[in-house]
């Protein structure tokens, strides 16, 4: 299950066998200043996988905060989920909304510049 509003997504599952995986995790965003990089997009991602608690925040800067979903998928693993789960089941949906919401908070077009530096 997987919920969408403005500023907030939430996954959810709960495991249906031994071999399963479960997970209830919110990812909640907004609009941040890094004093490096400047304005950018504050995720906090907060929840339990596999019944164990976890927390973990990161900051992308706006030319890659369009980019979530991959370090969404990366902390996942590093709590729990077995990488053969960690797209986190069938969320496009509500990743496609998530995405267009960032892009609409953070003020980007198609055709912004991207820093090269941040493509390393």
């Amino acid at each position: 299950m997987a919920m969408f509003e403005p500023g907030h997504l939430h996954l959810e599952r709960h495991a249906i066998g031994k071999d399963d995986v479960s997970y209830d995790i919110s990812i909640d965003y907004e609009v941040s200043q890094d004093p490096k990089e400047g304005k950018g997009m504050l995720f906090k991602m907060h929840g339990s996988i596999q019944n164990k608690d976890m927390s973990e925040s990161f900051f992308l800067p706006k030319d890659m905060a369009c980019n979530f979903a991959s370090n969404v998928t990366r902390i996942a693993e590093k709590h729990g989920i077995p990488k053969t789960h960690s797209n986190m089941g069938s969320v496009h949906k509500h990743y496609d909304l998530m995405f267009e919401d960032v892009r609409e908070q953070l003020g980007m077009k198609s055709g912004d510049p991207v820093k090269p530096e941040h493509l390393e």
